[in-house]
């Protein structure tokens, strides 16, 4: 097990509600030029769920399971900022009241947290129900890797992930490698305590040769040449640790979206290839 400073973080209570699907009557113009009506952001979504692949769904930046906000700003902001992948999140009003999941995700822009469900629950919840998160994580550091910077992982992920110490380097499993070349939406921001950035695949190349197409919901991804400490950079030898957050997109720029969880500008992390390296085998 990491080192790590866990015994002194506390854990917070944060909290939204299930949030209702948005959508314009302008639709979305893919990369052709052509203008589609899909299914996205919001909701409970019945039949995505983290392990499935996330490329192949009628639909553009879908969010598998349930999607939470809160309506005040601020409270909104301590949700995306304080629950980190892995926490636990209880259903407070209800039909489902009482029942359990987990975290899953953050995606930035709709401003959302993801959760993690059982069927059972899925059918007993309805837009509006309030939803709490056992927030830990943030503030986490490793006591014996300084220059790696942990973001938005829970101490619970942390310790099923597949890590191994090296020579003063992480070894972890991932289930890709993902150029930093590719990653779009979500730089220029400065915050990567919540939310993500997006993986572009509009290059059919770049697919094949790094197997993107079978990307999935959940999958734990290494981004190389990727600093996301302090935002979004591209820079030689760096590496960020992320998870896969929600579904492709038709929009230039856009793509499935990962939330950072281990990051550094120094060549400190070594990802290798884990086909189990996904939420669904961790948690579920």
């Amino acid at each position: 097990m990491l080192k790590t400073n866990r015994a002194k973080l506390p854990i917070q209570s944060v909290a939204g509600m299930v949030w209702h699907p948005r959508m314009t009557q302008a639709g979305r113009t893919t990369i052709e030029g052509k203008v589609v009506y899909l299914p996205g952001t919001g909701g409970i979504t019945y039949n995505a769920k983290i392990g499935d692949n996330c490329i192949d769904w009628a639909a553009d930046h879908l969010e598998p399971g349930v999607s939470i906000r809160h309506k005040e700003d601020m409270h909104n902001n301590a949700l995306q900022i304080l629950a980190c992948i892995g926490n636990e999140a209880i259903v407070r009003s209800g039909d489902a009241k009482g029942a359990r999941g987990f975290v899953t995700g953050k995606h930035g822009g709709c401003d959302h947290v993801i959760l993690h469900f059982d069927e059972e629950t899925l059918e007993k919840l309805d837009i509006d129900d309030k939803i709490m998160v056992k927030a830990v994580g943030q503030g986490m550091t490793l006591t014996y890797y300084p220059d790696i910077t942990l973001r938005n992982v829970s101490p619970m992920l942390l310790d099923k992930m597949n890590i191994l110490e090296t020579g003063g380097k992480l070894s972890i499993g991932v289930a890709k490698r993902v150029p930093a070349a590719v990653m779009g939406s979500g730089l220029g921001t400065v915050l990567t305590a919540g939310g993500d950035y997006d993986i572009c695949l509009f290059d059919d190349e770049t697919n094949e040769k790094y197997g993107l197409k079978d990307l999935r919901f959940g999958d734990i991804v290494a981004i190389e040449n990727a600093d996301t400490r302090w935002g979004r950079s591209y820079r030689t030898g760096a590496c960020t640790i992320g998870v896969v957050v929600h579904g492709d997109c038709v929009i230039s720029g856009h793509g499935p979206g990962v939330t950072t969880l281990l990051t550094s500008n120094l060549p400190l992390i070594e990802p290798f290839i884990d086909a189990d390296a996904n939420l669904a085998n961790y948690f579920v």
